[in-house]
């Protein structure tokens, strides 16, 4: 994975001397981020590929809201075990200790605080943390909360994992959301093939840059009309 960097070593900011990240790029970001001994839960879909950057030695136990504690990353070949899957129906391994358990208890996990971090995907986030991750408002499109909204309320830190842009160019990271909410001011760090931000979702709401690829901090707030900031001190290119 070329120019993948290590998040425990950032001074440097701006990386305009390489591609935006790919999405397991993006998975061994967050996976560096997470703190050793964490219990954290991973949402359906793009998330789900973090599992298979933790380092083990790190001891971070991963809950999948349809009952289990202590997932390890996906499951192939012979290893496959149909009743042994993740929220999104993907057959995962488990690792020693493993704990399974019904989906009221679960969910109890999920609300009462239990959960250190969450990581999930989103349609859009806003610059004070707001998430919307649910239903776009489209008449023809299925709404589907699922646990989200327990995650995005109950764990103590929330990551998100999305493009930074949709398709047609217009920006996912917004100042305020138009899509309905999933929670308010919870998500805490977004991470995106752009960039990764820092949200100050209990203030004023300001969004701090960690790190761009591919594009300049001033080239992101045109795009975004957002005001951003980074670390003072912090090496940036030349504007």
């Amino acid at each position: 994975m070329t120019g993948t960097l290590d998040a425990r070593t950032r001074r440097r900011v701006e990386h305009l001397d390489r591609g935006p990240l790919d999405r397991r790029e993006i998975a061994a970001m967050i996976a560096r981020d997470i703190a050793p001994g964490s219990y954290v839960n991973l949402g359906i879909g793009q998330p789900t590929m973090v599992a298979d950057y933790l380092d083990p030695a790190a001891e971070v136990v991963l809950h999948t809201e349809n009952g289990m504690l202590g997932m390890g990353g996906a499951a192939t070949g012979d290893a496959i075990d149909p009743d042994l899957t993740n929220a999104g129906k993907v057959p995962v391994t488990e690792t020693p200790g493993a704990s399974y358990f019904h989906h009221a208890d679960s969910f109890a996990m999920m609300r009462g605080g239990h959960l250190d971090v969450c990581v999930l995907g989103a349609f859009q986030v806003s610059e004070r943390g707001d998430l919307a991750n649910w239903h776009t408002g489209a008449p023809d499109a299925i709404p589907a909360v699922g646990g989200a909204m327990d995650l995005a309320i109950g764990a103590k830190r929330v990551f998100v994992m999305m493009t930074l842009f949709g398709k047609d160019g217009t920006a996912k990271l917004v100042p305020e959301c138009s899509y309905p909410l999933t929670g308010l001011r919870c998500v805490s760090r977004l991470y995106t093939e752009y960039a990764i931000f820092d949200i100050d979702n209990a203030g004023d709401g300001r969004v701090r840059v960690l790190e761009t690829f591919a594009i300049s901090i001033a080239a992101l707030e045109k795009r975004l009309h957002i005001a951003l900031s980074c670390d003072p001190g912090a090496s940036v290119a030349e504007k």
